[in-house]
Formats: structure tokens, C-alpha cells, sequence
């Protein structure tokens, strides 16, 4: 019985066992798969059609944020000093500039931001936004500045 196990894995060696000529058929059935890549997006402008501005002078530092924003929640307006992109992984975000020109992001797509410009986001969907935001920014720039002085409708 040992000699037609080993005939059959077409293994030479006395000690493989049924477990490991099991092992070796589901490689042989599933081979290592590449790896795949999809790109998301390449952009040199913001959601709203904007440029976006050069680099800056001096040593970058890269900031890497997980969102959430429950459901109906509306962020308070404010703009980015810096440049930053990100990928919606649940949920759907709408920005709106401040000149009422709007972006609804969906599950799954990315969104860059604008730069210097005020806007706000909202939840307007039913389950909770997570965003993956991804900031080109140098050590001491805030992320964000807040604009309270302008109410949300």
C-alpha cells in the first residue's frame, strides 16, 4: 500500500505521508497567482477640474489617515494646505465646494482633494463613510483649517 502511495505522489522518499501527497496535488491544482494591479487613478488636478499646485521647497512628510463619518454626519467647512488624494473603501462622501459645485464619491473610487479652497463633506447615505487619505504635506502643516465662520446649511 506504502509502495502505490509513493508511485502515485511520484515521490522516491520512504517518509512522505498521505497528508503531504494531498499537499502536493492542491499546489499542482492551484499555482501561485500574480500579483495583480489596477490602477485607481493618475491626476495632476483635483475633483473639481483644478490644478494642483507644485511641490514644496524641503524635506516632504507623508500622512497616512483612516476616516470614518457616520451616517448623516456633515464636516464643518474648512480647505487643505496641502495636497492629498485618498480611496473611498465603504460608504458614499459628497463634496461640495463653496461655490456649490458637488462631488459624490462612491465605494471603491478614489477622490483627489482640493487645495487651498473651502469646501465641506457629507454622509449623506445611510451606513458609515471609510476614507483612506493619503497627504503630500511638510512637518508642521496642518492638514486641515477649519472655517466655523461659515455655517452649514
Amino acid at each position: 500500500m506504502l509502495a502505490a502511495i509513493l508511485t502515485i505522489c511520484g515521490a522516491t522518499t520512504a517518509g512522505l505521508s498521505l497528508y503531504s501527497c494531498k499537499e502536493a496535488h492542491a499546489q499542482e491544482d492551484n499555482p501561485v497567482q500574480d500579483v495583480q494591479t489596477t490602477e485607481l487613478i493618475r491626476t495632476s488636478q483635483s475633483w473639481d477640474g483644478v490644478e494642483l499646485p507644485d511641490y514644496f521647497q524641503g524635506r516632504p512628510e507623508l500622512v497616512a489617515v483612516k476616516y470614518v463619518f457616520p451616517a448623516g454626519k456633515k464636516l464643518g467647512w474648512h480647505h487643505h494646505p496641502v495636497m492629498n488624494y485618498g480611496i473611498l473603501v465603504q460608504g458614499e462622501l459628497t463634496i461640495i465646494g463653496q461655490d456649490g459645485k458637488e462631488k459624490t464619491v462612491h465605494e471603491g473610487e478614489p477622490v483627489v482633494e482640493m487645495v487651498n479652497t473651502i469646501h465641506h463633506g457629507e454622509n449623506r447615505g445611510t451606513k458609515p463613510v471609510v476614507l483612506y487619505m493619503f497627504y503630500l504635506s511638510q512637518k508642521g502643516l496642518p492638514l486641515a483649517v477649519q472655517h466655523p465662520e461659515i455655517p452649514l446649511e
